[in-house]
């Protein structure tokens, strides 16, 4: 049992005089918890046992509590007690650089591959644009949904990936496909709904559950993704909403889910009324010809696709397929969050897919990745346990004798930034000793064999005796 208990200073000056004695110990909590005096996964006293301690009611400590789980510091589980949740900001800032030190080479973060002629490219199309009329794309500020025109360029490109016959009126131009399942699910999604996904999954689905308060469990997945059974057995034992998953190089673990798994996980959607919200960002990399899940239920899925893990990593835009039913309602959540997508982002997509530039990079970007993903199989094979030589990660087993945070702190030190399994673990599941890497960006050939090299090394090492995973 914690010995921790909050400090209340209800009634005396300084502020808190005309706060409620709920408003006083929610603060007093996430204080406590933002300074370390609570530590992730410590369990909290009982509501009764803390009301009784600080001589308030039980209502009072139970609004706290809840409210503080709101606010993304809480967990609740039923049966066991409140802990306190990691909040995936904070574990994912630690292992992804959004500013990389001169003196270490990013593989924390995917990212597309860029070369000379995605420069080249960006080059032409800025130019052009700034010679050209921009009347149609740079002044009008609606319709919300996106233009019309960038709209119908989107139903084309939808077809290409498993989406046929989608009319421009059921998409919505989006500032990426993060967006657009941020989008999806304030547009189905109540506090306390619950929401399914793979046991580990994008760190952006973990952050939504905190940002909108909906209840996320993980399901457990193989070289396909979510288990059908699996997926199943939970709409049979409670009352699921929706379920969030990527289909194409699931994130961490690179699955690519098949043509019949994709149809059954749709089936038991439309029998047990629960939303299907595809995060496919990395469905234009692959060439085989699959369909969508939203396509066998158009009437319960929602489908998000950009450009930025495909063509070039700045275009960011992107196109999100809505129910026809939630079309209304959908547009009122996107004009409430940023009013509409950016209008100039939007015009660079669509012309780069009439123009055939949008294939092109695709293609230097499919060879690339090829050649990066020989790279790591030559030199890290024994270690791949999720992969596909068209992703942009591996994902790569540690050798028993080291741990996860161990084995990224060694690779720091030695000039290489992975990121290991935390930020994707949903609550509650256990982490499986893996790390990420990543093999996009702009990096060469010679400098991502030397990276790999370095980490084939670090594994095959034995941690110093102070590491703080050994053991004697």
């Amino acid at each position: 049992m914690t010995e921790w208990l909050p400090v209340l200073t209800i009634g005396q000056r300084g502020g808190t005089r005309h706060q409620t004695k709920h408003k006083v110990l929610t603060e007093a909590i996430i204080a406590d918890i933002e300074a370390g005096r609570l530590a992730q996964g410590q369990r909290l006293p009982t509501h009764r046992e803390l009301a009784l301690r600080l001589g308030v009611s039980v209502q009072t400590v139970s609004a706290s509590y809840k409210e503080v789980e709101r606010q993304g510091f809480l967990r609740s589980e039923v049966g066991r007690g409140t802990f306190v949740k990691g909040r995936v900001t904070d574990r994912a800032g630690r292992h992804m650089l959004d500013n990389r030190p001169s003196d270490t080479l990013d593989l924390s973060i995917v990212r597309a591959i860029f070369t000379e002629r995605h420069e080249s490219s960006s080059r032409a199309l800025l130019s052009a644009m700034a010679e050209g009329d921009n009347t149609p794309w740079m002044r009008p500020c609606r319709p919300v949904a996106g233009l019309e025109a960038h709209r119908a360029v989107g139903a084309g490109w939808l077809t290409r990936l498993g989406l046929p016959g989608v009319s421009p009126d059921r998409i919505l131009i989006t500032n990426g496909t993060s967006h657009g399942i941020f989008l999806a699910l304030a547009t189905v999604v109540q506090r306390d709904d619950l929401v399914l996904t793979e046991a580990l999954t994008d760190h952006g689905v973990i952050g939504l559950s905190n940002v909108l308060g909906f209840t996320l469990c993980g399901l457990p997945t193989d070289r396909e993704g979510i288990l059908p059974d699996a997926f199943e057995d939970a709409c049979r034992t409670a009352k699921v909403k929706a379920l969030v998953c990527t289909p194409t190089f699931t994130n961490p673990t690179s699955t690519l889910m098949g043509a019949q798994r994709r149809r059954r996980l749709a089936e038991i959607a439309r029998a047990n009324g629960v939303y299907i919200i595809e995060d496919e960002v990395y469905r234009p990399l692959i060439e085989d010809d699959l369909p969508s899940i939203t396509s066998f239920v158009p009437e319960l899925g929602f489908f998000s696709t950009s450009f930025t893990k495909s063509v070039m990593t700045g275009l960011r835009t992107g196109y999100l397929v809505v129910p026809r039913h939630f079309i209304i309602r959908a547009a009122s959540v996107l004009r409430v969050t940023c009013w509409s997508a950016v209008p100039v982002v939007a015009e660079m997509a669509a012309r780069w897919v009439e123009d055939g530039t949008a294939d092109e990079l695709l293609r230097v970007q499919r060879d690339e990745i090829r050649k990066r993903q020989r790279l790591v199989s030559e030199i890290l094979g024994p270690h791949v346990v999720g992969g596909h030589p068209l992703a942009l990660s591996a994902w790569l087993r540690v050798p028993g004798y080291w741990t996860e945070e161990g084995l990224i702190r060694a690779l720091r030190e030695r000039g290489i930034a992975a990121t290991s399994s935390e930020p994707f673990v949903v609550e509650a599941g256990e982490p499986p000793n893996a790390i990420r890497i990543c093999v996009g960006g702009s990096m060469t050939l010679e400098t991502l064999r030397e990276a790999l090299e370095i980490i084939a090394t670090t594994f095959a090492q034995y941690p110093g005796i102070n590491d703080a995973g050994f053991v004697a």
